[in-house]
């Protein structure tokens, strides 16, 4: 098994965090989300912990919500003592109304409105991280209007090849995020931001992408932002006290992704800050990242219940599951790799190579092909691994399909953080 929460039973069914899957779809029905809470408890204080050993004092991490939005997500994060990333206000209100403070978010994005700007400073919002000069002035003109000083911080592109997917790669000079170092766009910015009135720079972020295995693009990335920080000092005197470095540590979805030490990585990459920080003689800042996926994605399984399985002898099966893009779109945008087991049939031997095709009026609608699997009937469950990120924060009702439920698994209890939508849940808003 490729995650420590996974079993099989003698019944042969797979198990999930103690619990039997089967049973689990039988009870609550499925499609179905399962998230493992201590384990998502266990990787923020991982991070939490390495932060506290290798940074200055005052470092911590972020948790990038986007990756799983939900109210029980943010009162665990708060529980724990880290800060929230939001891209919206619709991510900044659900933690608000699940009790964090929105002094402990950062509110990102490449096209914040006046409107979302306005909510968000009304919230109290602790910084917003400022992706271009447009949005820039919009801050100071609201801030202005509401007779506060705005904390910011700015976002600027390292120019760093993360060697990632390039659909979630974000470092580039032509990214739609930030504002590039390379074209003299950021320190430019850097001096308009420090005549403006009514805000105040806390520092700089950047972001390479997501889904990265080696330290190396964070610490490539660091080099070049603290070369930016010391040139930015000696440009204009002002001196950055914090650095975000962003989010992307990979995660496993499939025996062939490695195995990460999230401790020693982040180790490698604050030896990096250390080290160049030395050799510019400029102070150490306090650092900040943006862990996502790493926090929830091996949290989380789906289980599906098959339909139907269609052979077409010298081409292909196909394994037709009850959900597919509405609840996991993330096949059909990135082409992503997934681990499936047939979780009626675990203890079997994978000997079927297999298309799992979603129920959707798309033939797009798939969760992955050439996926090894012990052979399915209808009614068998699959369990499909990895997706407690992206997969609840991206579903969706397209054909009008209601988006499942979320089950929270500890080793003693279990309890539903999201309800499965309803059909009237899905007709509410209709006039």
């Amino acid at each position: 098994m490729i995650h420590d929460n996974l079993n099989v039973a003698a019944n042969g069914h797979l198990c999930f965090v103690g619990r039997d899957t089967v049973a689990l779809a039988q009870k609550y029905g499925t499609p179905l989300y399962l998230m493992d809470e201590e384990k998502i408890r266990d990787r923020i204080r991982v991070y939490k912990k390495a932060f506290e050993d290798f940074f200055p004092e005052g470092s911590v991490p972020e948790y990038a919500s986007k990756a799983f939005s939900c109210k029980q997500i943010y009162r665990i994060v708060a529980e724990e003592g880290i800060n929230v990333d939001v891209v919206s206000v619709g991510e900044l209100y659900t933690a608000v109304k699940a009790g964090v403070s929105a002094k402990n978010c950062f509110y990102h994005g490449n096209n914040k409105t006046d409107a979302d700007i306005s909510f968000a400073i009304e919230q109290g919002i602790g910084h917003f991280v400022a992706d271009s000069l447009d949005e820039i002035y919009a801050i100071d003109a609201i801030a202005k209007q509401k007779e506060i000083i705005q904390p910011i911080f700015l976002r600027v592109t390292p120019d760093i090849d993360p060697h990632t997917h390039k659909k979630i790669a974000t470092g580039s000079v032509d990214s739609k995020f930030g504002i590039a170092i390379k074209t003299g766009q950021a320190l430019a910015a850097v001096k308009e931001i420090l005549t403006l009135n009514n805000i105040k720079l806390s520092g700089f972020h950047c972001h390479v992408g997501s889904q990265v295995f080696d330290s190396k693009p964070f610490c490539n990335s660091a080099e070049i932002m603290l070369e930016f920080i010391k040139e930015v000092n000696e440009q204009t005197g002002y001196m950055a006290k914090s650095l975000n470095l962003g989010g992307g540590f990979g995660v496993r979805y499939v025996e062939s992704d490695p195995v990460i030490d999230y401790r020693s990585k982040i180790k490698e990459v604050a030896d990096k800050v250390n080290e160049v920080s030395k050799k510019l003689q400029i102070p150490v800042p306090k650092i900040m990242m943006e862990p996502g996926r790493s926090l929830v994605a091996d949290s989380g399984i789906t289980l599906y219940t098959v339909g139907s399985v269609k052979e077409i002898p010298n081409y292909k099966t196909y394994v037709s599951v009850d959900g597919g893009m509405t609840d996991n779109p993330r096949y059909t945008l990135y082409e992503s790799k997934y681990t499936v087991i047939n979780a009626t049939n675990a203890d079997k031997e994978a000997d079927v190579k297999a298309v799992i095709a979603g129920r959707c009026c798309e033939s797009g609608d798939l969760i992955g092909e050439d996926i090894p699997i012990a052979k399915a009937r209808r009614g068998d469950i699959l369990a499909v691994l990895t997706t407690g990120a992206y997969n609840y924060s991206m579903a969706s009702n397209y054909n009008r399909v209601p988006r499942p439920p979320v089950v929270m698994l500890t080793k003693d209890n279990e309890y539903i953080a999201v309800k499965r939508e309803s059909l009237d849940d899905i007709i509410a808003l209709d006039e």
